[in-house]
């Protein structure tokens, strides 16, 4: 996310501000400004997934776009706080998706589907598990320190950098990455622990 047009950036700010005010029209005006993005961050989100999922990276955009409000966004203090909630709701959404596979693997929640219609493979058990474990082992670390899980969301799932999760965070970027070395390091440790 480092390629970001500075014209553009401003674009999306200027819209986010207008958005705040109450313009609706900036709201419908925001999407084509943010959709690449969105795609390329959706695209990333789609690489650490199993192969095989029917969910492509456009319907991941479409579903998390709906999940902030479409055209009526809520106010956004700045695009990196904008693109934060994206990737938050894209993480929720595949972490849906991962454990409705789980269920199906494991026999609950039936559903009557054709063959013929649906190119559904199921995906390795691993890898839904690991994400899965992830997730949980992020809501753990949120019980125990908010604002390390919440820089892990914005780092980890949204790809932002340093600086970026700083502002928004109002850290100093040193702070922001002693936080992330603290906050790898205890993710680590509780995923192990989970597993045994």
């Amino acid at each position: 996310m480092n390629d970001r047009d500075p014209t553009r950036v401003g674009e999306i700010t200027v819209l986010l501000d207008r958005i705040a005010t109450g313009d609706k029209s900036a709201a419908e005006q925001i999407l084509p400004l943010v959709y690449e993005e969105l795609r390329k961050l959706a695209a990333a989100k789609m690489a650490r997934e199993p192969t095989g999922l029917t969910l492509q990276a456009t319907a991941l955009v479409h579903e998390a776009w709906l999940r902030l409000g479409a055209d009526h966004q809520p106010s956004w203090h700045n695009r990196a706080q904008f693109f934060a909630a994206a990737a938050e709701a894209m993480r929720r959404i595949l972490i849906e998706s991962a454990r409705r596979r789980h269920r199906l693997r494991h026999g609950g929640q039936y559903e009557k589907i054709s063959a013929d219609e649906t190119p559904l493979e199921i995906a390795s058990p691993v890898e839904d598990d690991e994400l899965i474990a992830v997730h949980d082992a992020v809501d753990a670390l949120a019980r125990h320190d908010a604002r390390k899980a919440q820089l892990v969301k914005y780092r980890y799932f949204a790809g932002l950098e340093f600086s970026e999760i700083a502002e928004i965070m109002q850290l100093s970027e040193r702070t922001a990455k002693r936080d992330w070395e603290y906050a790898r390091a205890w993710l680590f440790k509780e995923i192990r622990a989970a597993q045994k």
